[in-house]
Parts: C-alpha cells; sequence; structure tokens
C-alpha cells in the first residue's frame, strides 16, 4: 500500500468510520485502494504529476466493490460517473467525508441502478454486482 494511501485512511479517519470515500464498507485497510480522480494513472506522467498520486487526485475506494463499480459506472454513464467523482473531490476540498456527500453519492447510484439493474454484459452476467448495492452504509 502506497505512503499516500495510508496517509488519507489516516487523514479521513477511515480506520475508524469503516467506509471509504463512496460510503462503502470494509474491514481492514489491506482492502482499499487509491483512485485517481481528476487525471487518471495513465494521463499523470504527461501532465506532470508522476504517478498521479497526489492527495487532491485520489479518493480511498474498497477495492473490489466502490473501486471496480466506479469503473463499471464509468464505462456505461459517464455523467453519472463526474457527478459522483465531483462528489469525492468535494469530499478532498473540504477534508472531510460528510453525511451529505454521502447522500448525493447515494442517490447517484440509486438512479444508475434503477436505470441499470437488469443489464448484463455479452456473457449474460449482471453488471451491477449484488455486494454493488448491498455493501454499503445505510445513512
Amino acid at each position: 500500500m502506497k505512503e499516500l494511501t495510508k496517509d488519507m485512511i489516516q487523514i479521513y479517519n477511515l480506520q475508524i468510520f469503516k467506509y471509504d470515500f463512496m460510503g462503502y464498507t470494509f474491514s481492514k485497510p489491506s482492502e482499499l485502494s487509491f483512485h485517481h480522480l481528476i487525471i487518471p494513472k495513465k494521463d499523470s506522467r504527461k501532465e506532470g504529476i508522476g504517478d498521479g498520486y497526489v492527495w487532491w487526485n485520489g479518493a480511498i475506494l474498497v477495492r473490489n466493490t466502490a473501486h471496480d463499480y466506479l469503473h463499471r459506472i464509468e464505462q456505461i454513464d459517464r455523467d453519472t460517473f463526474l457527478r459522483i467523482t465531483d462528489q469525492m473531490v468535494l469530499e478532498n476540498v473540504n477534508k472531510k467525508i460528510d453525511k451529505d456527500t454521502l447522500l448525493r453519492i447515494r442517490e447517484y447510484l440509486v438512479n444508475f441502478e434503477d436505470k441499470h439493474y437488469d443489464d448484463t454484459d455479452k456473457y449474460g452476467k449482471r453488471l451491477i454486482k449484488k455486494e454493488f448495492i448491498t455493501n454499503r452504509i445505510h445513512l
């Protein structure tokens, strides 16, 4: 785990709250990963920020739920992806994760799920896994 990820876990008290920037629950910090918010990792060097691991460019997400789900949303509905990303940028600007922001993120997720719940990939597997819905905190 990168040092910045560890620092952000501590700064945002994630180890105490046991949920990430999108409101997904976790048991151990090792389940968390850094998600590039503003400048994707692939563009970071070109933009002059090395590998992109800088606090203002990142959110800490549960790897197997929130992180994977956000990338899935990005592939299907870019507008929803950007709305969620904007909220996580706001969390960084405010240096805290608050209930109002998490409620907005949850609203975006629920709206996405209402539209795409039954969508499947080319192999017939659901695009929205059960844990994408069930592993969120209840607000």
